[in-house]
């Protein structure tokens, strides 16, 4: 059963009640790495059978961003999707711009380019985000990259 502490104490703080649909919603969202946007946890929670509105979807979607239980992810192609932040260390992101493919990486090298970089400056970085477009293995195989 997933634990259900950071949901109950994040609703609290928001002045929210904690709701069998705000659950659930949490639950599915922490259900996959994979990165979705609110119709397509809408759809998996209808498909599952609970009934949950696409608004109590929304907003618990954008309450748990607010919060940081969830990362808000702009590809740039008009979809914003979102990840849980439960159980992944930090991470960035390979975007297929044909199919659409998410590939996650951590690089120890990006991290130590990008701190030496932030000294050099004299700026402290709070958080970063690394999404680099390109081709995937597959859409370069298939060389019809249009």
């Amino acid at each position: 059963m997933m634990n259900k502490q950071p949901l109950a104490k994040v609703l609290r703080s928001e002045g929210l009640r904690s709701t069998r649909q705000r659950q659930a919603v949490w639950e599915e969202i922490c259900s996959t790495d994979e990165h979705r946007d609110v119709e397509e946890i809408y759809l998996a929670l209808k498909t599952a059978g609970l009934d949950v509105s696409r608004a109590t979807v929304y907003r618990t979607v954008e309450v748990l961003a607010k919060n940081n239980l969830v990362t808000k992810l702009d590809l740039g192609d008009g979809r914003i999707r979102y990840e849980h932040r439960q159980t992944t260390q930090h991470h960035d992101h390979l975007i297929c711009l044909r199919c659409g493919t998410i590939e996650e990486f951590a690089h120890e090298t990006i991290e130590f380019l990008q701190e030496e970089v932030a000294e050099e400056f004299g700026f402290q970085i709070v958080e970063h985000r690394h999404q680099l477009y390109g081709y995937c293995r597959d859409c370069q195989e298939s060389r019809d990259l249009t």
